[in-house]
């Protein structure tokens, strides 16, 4: 049987979780990954990938099915995904809620001849299906998505790339308050920083006014604007040792009715590595990507779009039987 050749653009945590991730997948090998960096500098985990410079992509698309952006939402995939899926099949897990309508759009433009999956991981993704089933099922509701207790990477990331910040980690935390009334059946209504907390802990520059990032961070749409927000500023080694860990989770909570009877469905996830099991998502969408590919349909599909069947590796036949 061929594999599905994969390649990866990026190399960060996401990037290193896809690695481990393709490598552990039997109908897929990894063909390359892509950076910014110098490739001699790259050392991956397993030495026989090779490693090119993201410029030298266009030379290798006879090489690579599917590519995996591994960038992040707030700075990279905005130009990224639109460039590589105008040459590749491409999947990315692009997470800024409010901007994925325009997103998709500019995605779809450019795959004229290739099939594009965003945002697949698992919120957006896994988390948009259980929303979306939910509220089919029981149309008489009320859909309430939390995060955390974890590490939000593309939050994180809008903190790096903040002038004067050399290096951040972000928690985002549901408030125990919300989440209880929420599976009490209540069907509450709430102000955005009424459901979450985030928690900030930056290692600012030397040199550097901290009450200026503090306010650029509490001031920051999409990101922490609406939400309560506290800001710690810690050295790099404390950083490191309190906080180089990367769990995160949430849920999914529907709750409707039928006639005079109350209905609650919960989905939810607990994770020990959000970039690792993002990257496992994606991994699963490109090998839906690549069964797009294959039909001639092209361009830019969200998990909405993706048959279930699509996901798996194994054949409708044995789904059937062992999965229906």
């Amino acid at each position: 049987m061929k594999k599905i050749r994969i390649g990866i653009v990026g190399y960060g945590n996401v990037g290193k979780g896809a690695e481990k991730v393709v490598h552990a997948t039997p109908d897929m090998e990894l063909a390359g990954v892509f950076s910014r960096r110098n490739p001699a500098e790259v050392i991956l985990a397993d030495s026989r990938v090779p490693v090119y410079a993201i410029q030298d992509a266009e030379h290798k698309r006879e090489a690579i099915d599917v590519m995996l952006l591994c960038g992040g939402s707030a700075t990279d995939l905005a130009d990224q995904c639109p460039y590589f899926a105008s040459m590749f099949n491409v999947v990315c897990s692009f997470d800024t809620h409010a901007k994925i309508p325009e997103y998709l759009e500019s995605v779809n433009a450019a795959a004229k001849r290739n099939c594009a999956i965003i945002s697949s991981g698992w919120d957006p993704g896994l988390f948009s299906m259980m929303r979306l089933m939910s509220e089919s099922i029981l149309p008489d509701g009320i859909t309430y998505t939390f995060w955390g207790r974890g590490v939000s990477q593309g939050h994180s990331d809008a903190l790096r790339r903040i002038d004067g910040v050399q290096n951040a980690v972000q928690y985002t935390i549901p408030i125990d308050k919300a989440v209880a009334s929420v599976r009490s059946g209540q069907r509450p209504s709430f102000e955005t920083r009424e459901k979450h907390l985030r928690e900030c802990f930056v290692v600012a520059e030397l040199g550097t006014d901290r009450a200026v990032i503090e306010k650029k961070i509490k001031t920051m749409p999409n990101y922490f604007a609406d939400y309560d927000t506290t800001v710690s500023f810690i050295s790099e080694e404390e950083l490191l040792a309190e906080h180089s860990k990367m769990p995160h989770g949430g849920m999914v909570i529907h709750s409707g009715k039928t006639g005079a009877h109350e209905h609650v469905v919960e989905f939810s996830l607990n994770l020990e590595s959000n970039p690792e099991f993002t990257a496992s998502v994606m991994v699963a969408c490109a090998r839906a990507c690549y069964r797009f590919y294959g039909k001639g349909d092209f361009g830019a599909k969200t998990v909405f779009d993706i048959p279930l069947a699509y996901l798996s590796p194994k054949d409708y036949a044995t789904l059937v039987k062992e999965l229906l």
